[in-house]
């Protein structure tokens, strides 16, 4: 078997045209000027990126000098050297966050129609990423080569980074949203527009499912005007002495015995899909704050990519 036998196989499974339609846009087809590389070779070497968890565009660039099965699969003739870094850049910065959103949502809508992702059950996470900078040392609470990264909690410590707010479907652990922004930034600011973005792909949600950092009126009022019903433990100092939902310093969750339920899928949702991202690079290092954007979505595609060809390969 060869080594790239699975990224073949993953690729191979893919209608990869409306991928290709959506990233060959801002190039030009026509007119003076060097013709440009690839996009789609370009995105499949991105795959390629992520699926091996390649720590940098220049590592990868080495790789693809050395591996000639790795060219072909990314769409590089035998005259032609493989994508520089700077090319790989520039595919990021041309093809922007709201092109890979468009992506993401098109193949969510066929895993939606392929009955794989219900959204019955949707939970909302916070993912630190840290920062590939060092603090300012004239305000500590950004990044000095990274202003946009900002001092936030990351699980017992703080650290400078951001943080990748995921909306995703318990039952499949597919992810369905996603917003980044600075670390120091409270979860509550986001879920509106986590919300909103989720319900573009799925609209008949059950429950949402999330953390007390999530707890409060508006956020419950938001997924009540959805139609869903709210599972947010209530923090210690909201309706007291309340039979409602809550979560102690000890991680002892008390409350109605649905709720508890449903809130105890949440904690197996959140190491499944840490993991899945861990896997597919999501901590790779990344500057400024549309850079980090465009590369979890990256990340999010290719584990939707994998999902949808394993569901063309007949395989879990």
């Amino acid at each position: 078997m060869d080594e790239h036998d699975d990224i073949t196989s993953i690729l191979s499974k893919l209608d990869l045209h409306d991928i290709e339609e959506a990233i060959s846009q801002p190039y030009h087809k026509t007119g003076p000027g060097r013709p440009p590389r690839s996009p789609l070779g370009i995105f499949k070497a991105m795959v390629v990126k992520q699926l091996r968890n390649i720590p940098s565009d220049r590592e990868l660039y080495r790789r693809l000098w050395n591996d000639e099965a790795l060219r072909t699969i990314c769409d590089i003739e035998e005259h032609e050297k493989p994508y520089h870094p700077s090319q790989l850049t520039r595919f990021r910065d041309n093809v922007g966050p709201e092109r890979l959103e468009e992506i993401m949502r098109t193949l969510l809508e066929e895993l939606v129609e392929g009955g794989i992702v219900k959204g019955e059950t949707l939970a909302l996470d916070a993912t630190f990423i840290k920062a590939w900078s060092r603090r300012d040392p004239a305000d500590d609470s950004h990044g000095f080569s990274d202003p946009e990264a900002r001092v936030g909690r990351d699980d017992k410590t703080y650290d400078l980074g951001y943080k990748a707010h995921l909306a995703v479907d318990v039952d499949s652990d597919m992810p369905v949203a996603a917003v980044v922004a600075s670390a120091n930034e409270n979860e509550k600011k986001h879920a509106e527009e986590h919300i909103e973005k989720a319900s573009l792909v799925v609209e008949e949600v059950k429950n949402v499912v999330a953390d007390s950092q999530y707890s409060s009126g508006k956020v419950r009022g938001l997924i009540e005007d959805r139609g869903a019903e709210p599972v947010v433990p209530y923090t210690s100092n909201q309706r007291r002495r309340e039979p409602v939902l809550r979560v102690d310093r000890y991680f002892r969750v008390s409350g109605p015995v649905e709720e508890r339920r449903i809130y105890g899928l949440r904690r197996a949702f959140v190491e499944r899909v840490n993991s899945r991202l861990d896997l597919v690079g999501l901590g790779g290092l990344k500057l400024g704050l549309r850079s980090v954007l465009v590369h979890v979505l990256l990340c999010l595609i290719v584990v939707l990519v994998v999902a949808m060809a394993a569901v063309q390969l007949g395989k879990p």
